[in-house]
């Protein structure tokens, strides 16, 4: 958490303590407070304060939307669209919808794990409720056209939400440049504390509450508003945005710099993601002949700290569904690495992961049965 976000976690979990639902003096310092913090908010995403809805994080505000779109529906309408590279969120709520009788349709990605927009067009029709398709990818770092799928959607009027968890503090969030509908954002990707995010919902659009009681959140979300947690997650929004334009350049640097190391140090090596219309500070590289945990071990010994897959699914041993989702095969899959770039992160940090990952992944292929051809370009 940045330093200065902690101090106003600490700030409104001692000073300003009141329950933001009473009618006291205490009660009303800490109402006022959350009623700033949603429009700070709101300044960055270009929208009204009305329009913003508080909620434990991402996986709620992903459910929010997609559930209570699909409720408030009364069963109008039975498809919804998504990609085959979504946040688990996003494709286990429509699993579970699915069951309920909702036509979903999963759009292909190529192989630099951008969605298919001529299928979107060919497949969208008077039937679909909801298209959900994630801004930025969690793990390959792939940028979506929202845009252009926004204005897409708006033309057969069917409603768009995108999960912009990831694309906070990197991309621009201005909702009506973005043409959605519903937006899902979270307080720890931004250096916020975790278990806080929102959802933003247009004006106009239903939205059946899956929480019902004192009617908080504007009858969206009820339960007593988390004072410390949203304001602490107002001031990470406005500090990284405020930092963004110079951190995307910074982080760019670097990006590419640990890229091109990994890759022309080691060999059968691959890049997974676009390998420009990404996020400044995530870097994936599928590595074969060898299973991506035993590299983790081997990194997490020595420091480094990386991912091989999305946070959510690290207890899994299966392969990426995103990277698989890519075409690729299934061994590109279970040898894939996701490192993370961020405020802290530095050119020397740099340096010293392609100073030892080299060495790992050889002394890892020495004692493997594998020896896979790379067939797929860097």
């Amino acid at each position: 958490m940045d330093m200065d976000v902690k101090d106003e976690f600490d700030k409104y979990c001692v000073d300003v303590y009141g329950n933001p639902g009473s009618f006291h003096t205490e009660g009303l310092k800490a109402k006022q407070a959350v009623a700033n913090a949603r429009e700070r908010i709101a300044k960055v995403l270009n929208c009204k304060s009305s329009e913003i809805v508080f909620t434990s994080g991402g996986t709620e505000s992903v459910n929010l939307a997609i559930k209570g779109l699909v409720y408030a529906s009364n069963g109008k309408r039975k498809q919804i669209i998504t990609t085959k590279i979504e946040h688990h969120a996003v494709l286990h709520t429509c699993e579970y919808l699915e069951k309920k009788g909702f036509d979903v349709i999963y759009l292909n990605i190529d192989e630099n794990g951008v969605g298919d927009i001529d299928q979107l067009k060919k497949v969208i029709s008077e039937n679909t409720l909801l298209v959900s398709i994630m801004y930025a990818n969690n793990e390959i770092g792939t940028i979506q056209n929202i845009s252009e799928i926004g204005r897409i959607c708006k033309e057969h009027n069917v409603k768009f939400h995108t999960d912009a968890c990831q694309a906070t503090g990197y991309l621009d969030l201005d909702v009506d440049k973005l043409n959605v509908d519903l937006m899902t954002i979270n307080g720890s990707k931004v250096y916020g504390p975790k278990g806080v995010g929102l959802l933003y919902i247009k004006s106009g659009t239903v939205i059946e509450p899956l929480m019902h009681g004192g009617g908080q959140e504007n009858n969206k979300r009820s339960g007593t508003e988390n004072v410390p947690g949203i304001m602490a997650f107002a001031k990470a929004v406005e500090i990284s945005e405020a930092k963004k334009e110079k951190e995307v350049v910074r982080l760019t640097k670097l990006r590419d710099k640990l890229t091109n190391g990994i890759l022309e140090s080691i060999p059968k090596s691959k890049l997974n993601g676009h390998p420009s219309t990404r996020l400044p500070n995530n870097v994936n590289i599928s590595f074969l002949d060898v299973e991506g945990e035993a590299i983790l071990l081997y990194l997490d010994s020595k420091g480094v700290y990386a991912s091989s897959g999305s946070a959510c699914t690290s207890k899994t041993l299966d392969p990426s569904h995103v990277v698989v989702a890519m075409g690729v095969p299934y061994e590109y899959a279970h040898g894939s690495i996701r490192f993370t770039l961020g405020r802290e992160t530095t050119e020397e940090d740099i340096d010293y992961v392609l100073e030892i990952l080299p060495e790992i992944v050889s002394n890892l292929r020495k004692i493997s049965p594998f020896n896979v051809e790379l067939t797929v370009k860097k």
